[in-house]
């Protein structure tokens, strides 16, 4: 490991609805896409959240790996591209682990091309799936799992999974629910607002109420 550190907005070690399989979840801090309905607006700020050594996080995984079986990482955010450097030392600890990689980007592979954001290939080189495109409100994808839009597309990088796993179940999309310490309710999987009566001071968070 060469020291990277990541700045996370949040983690979660064992999913079944951020990519196939049960896989550990990663969202980075700071994006500079503004995509009307977007489902995490507040991992956009470029602020710091929680600063964590990228070796750290592959401890994370080797540790959720032996506790919760899972079989791979999903990166996202925020946006992945702009740490691409410290995920891409923590996707060659997964790949160590003998973890798969699937990363989800606003920027397209032409994008990613022009802008050259430091460490992109490195990240792209121990990726499995990689799914790019900005979130298009307006064309909700109703066909595939895991996608938001429709422009949004899926690469497969290696022939560890495949168009497969984009079959939706018969029961439709699926979403998990978590309570926190604190209380606080937090959604994953397919984007949907969950709200209650709140006062007009409280914190518009789509994923907590």
């Amino acid at each position: 490991m060469n020291g990277a550190w990541l700045n996370l907005a949040r983690w979660v070690d064992c999913t079944e609805v951020e990519g196939p399989g049960r896989r550990a979840a990663l969202w980075v801090q700071g994006c500079l896409k503004r995509c009307p309905g977007c489902c995490n607006p507040h991992f956009l700020p470029l602020v710091a959240r929680q600063r964590v050594p990228a070796a750290e996080v592959v401890g994370w995984l080797a540790l959720a790996r032996d506790t919760a079986g899972i079989e791979g990482v999903t990166m996202l955010g925020g946006e992945p591209m702009l740490q691409a450097a410290g995920l891409a030392e923590v996707g060659r600890g997964a790949q160590a682990l003998g973890l798969s990689v699937m990363v989800f980007s606003g920027h397209t592979l032409e994008e990613l091309e022009a802008l050259q954001p430091t460490g992109w290939r490195e990240l792209l080189s121990v990726t499995d799936v990689l799914v790019d495109g900005p979130y298009e409100a307006d064309q909700p994808d109703t066909r595939r799992r895991w996608i938001g839009s429709r422009n949004q597309r899926v690469h497969y990088l290696s022939a560890r999974h495949g168009p497969g796993m984009e079959t939706l179940p018969a029961g439709g999309r699926d979403l998990e629910v978590r309570v926190d310490a604190s209380g606080g309710l937090h959604l994953n999987g397919w984007p949907v607002r969950v709200r209650r009566p709140r006062s007009p001071s409280a914190p518009d968070d789509p994923q907590a109420v």
